[in-house]
């Protein structure tokens, strides 16, 4: 290790931890990865770390650590095999002598997952001790999904069109199969989903040729609300897409399985080619690199040098 490293370390023992969703599916795993290699390469003399927030995905994996080499070679790397919970990572960070953490949501919007994630950061943040000497954090701070979040400090709209100017090569993949774009994200059924509504207007602001639609899994609008629209549509051909960081269980069951409620499935019966696309946001470097962006904000305005 250089001195230059170890100096610049031990002067601000500064760390970035992405707090992902996750995925069960080893092959999906490539799009955290790929998330995290932009980061790295960003910040190359800061450690950075994943964790994954859903705890039902954490147990799978956890599962999974007895045929630690299987799962390895299926494309899971250690790091993912043996995630833990955004609490334990955090406190791994501060045995290590990391004081000053940016957590990192790789969430599409503020919605459930981010919501909770922020209460763990600011109640964190808030631990005060008679010393000031046995503060457990220099600073603890969370920046903000890929299309924004509440506030007035960014605006959600130039967020979001910043993040849809990245998945160009959708649409433009979509115009060559004459196909409309059908996105389907995940949604949530406790808040409102209308952001979804709003992006797939500004897709079609943006790229005009291609009419693409954002549907959920869970909440508005959902697969029939999608097809209400495309009943009106000139082409025969639509071209899924999850609108989400990876292409999991979600993507390969709901959205492109041949189950009878899929996506895929649904659409087929009413009589259109349907053609998949099993490659989660996290996958595009110019999606990915959104999240570096948002990381340098976190730190210039908490005054943190990375």
């Amino acid at each position: 290790m250089s001195q230059c490293l170890i100096t610049r370390h031990n002067k601000d023992r500064a760390a970035i931890l992405l707090a992902n969703f996750g995925t069960t599916v080893p092959e999906a795993v490539k799009s955290i990865t790929n998330i995290q290699q932009q980061v790295k390469k960003a910040f190359p003399l800061v450690p950075v770390k994943v964790s994954f927030t859903s705890n039902i995905i954490r147990s799978v994996w956890k599962k999974r650590q007895g045929e630690s080499e299987k799962w390895m070679k299926m494309g899971a790397s250690r790091e993912i095999l043996y995630s833990k919970n955004i609490i334990a990572t955090i406190g791994d960070l501060l045995e290590e002598g990391y004081n000053t953490i940016i957590v990192q949501p790789t969430h599409i919007f503020f919605m459930e997952q981010a919501q909770d994630l922020s209460s763990y950061v600011n109640a964190l943040s808030a631990i005060k001790t008679t010393k000031e000497k046995w503060m457990p954090f220099n600073k603890i701070v969370m920046g903000r999904p890929a299309l924004g979040g509440p506030g007035n400090k960014y605006d959600y709209r130039v967020d979001m069109e910043k993040a849809l100017r990245t998945i160009l090569p959708d649409v433009e993949l979509a115009g060559e199969k004459k196909a409309v774009l059908v996105y389907m994200g995940h949604g949530n059924k406790y808040w409102s989903t209308g952001l979804y509504v709003e992006a797939a207007g500004m897709m079609r602001k943006l790229y005009p040729y291609v009419t693409t639609y954002v549907g959920s899994v869970e909440g508005y609008p959902d697969i029939s609300d999608i097809l209400r629209h495309l009943s009106h549509s000139d082409s025969g051909n639509i071209m899924l897409k999850p609108f989400m960081i990876v292409a999991g269980n979600h993507a390969m069951n709901d959205m492109a399985g041949d189950n009878e409620g899929s996506w895929k499935s649904v659409l087929s019966k009413h009589g259109f080619n349907v053609i998949p696309v099993l490659e989660g946001l996290g996958s595009n470097d110019n999606f990915a690199k959104i999240f570096v962006e948002h990381i340098k904000d976190a730190a210039k305005d908490n005054g943190i040098d990375l």
